[in-house]
């Protein structure tokens, strides 16, 4: 499917629990990045309106914008975890999960939790053997998620995988 936008390699979640942090991580991304629009948690006129605010912000920055999940919050390049047009990105924690995005038509996949992250505690993490055997053969790009940093990217980066996203990374106050 031929995109608006090239697809970034590097990206912030959003939710609720960044607070004031969302706008410190979204100054720290390079032009081009992208962020994915979560804050599932917030009631809807509220989501809508820091949707608004945030697109404003990745318009005058050059960053690509997704919007996750089914409810319609302002324009977007796509959407994550839905269907919809543009970009068409989904999260991924399983093979099967991978396989079911793919047959589903996603652009890029976001295999999570890779290491241990203070969004899922206690969630058990892929660590990077059984992220290399999950990827494995998958002709898509991948985007490696759950406790990522820069540092640990360049580990993973030999086993092709296109990008990393991340929510803590992003900001030194979360």
């Amino acid at each position: 499917m031929p995109r608006r936008h090239p697809l970034p390699t590097l990206w912030l979640m959003t939710d609720e629990r960044m607070g004031d942090a969302l706008w410190e991580a979204l100054g720290r991304l390079p032009r081009g990045a992208g962020v994915v629009f979560r804050h599932y948690g917030l009631p809807l006129a509220e989501r809508r309106a820091l949707f608004a605010r945030v697109s404003r912000i990745a318009r005058r920055r050059g960053l690509v914008l997704v919007r996750a999940g089914t409810v319609p919050l302002g324009k977007a390049a796509g959407v994550h975890g839905a269907r919809g047009l543009g970009l068409r990105t989904r999260p991924a924690h399983s093979r099967s999960d991978a396989i079911a995005a793919l047959r589903a038509g996603a652009d890029a996949l976001f295999v999570s939790p890779v290491f241990a992250t203070r969004s899922h505690p206690g969630a058990r993490a892929l660590e990077p053997l059984r992220f290399a055997l999950l990827v494995r053969g998958l002709h898509i790009p991948i985007i490696a998620l759950g406790g990522m940093t820069s540092e640990r990217f360049k580990r993973l980066k030999p086993m092709g995988i296109h990008g990393w996203a991340a929510i803590d990374a992003w900001s030194r106050s979360v």
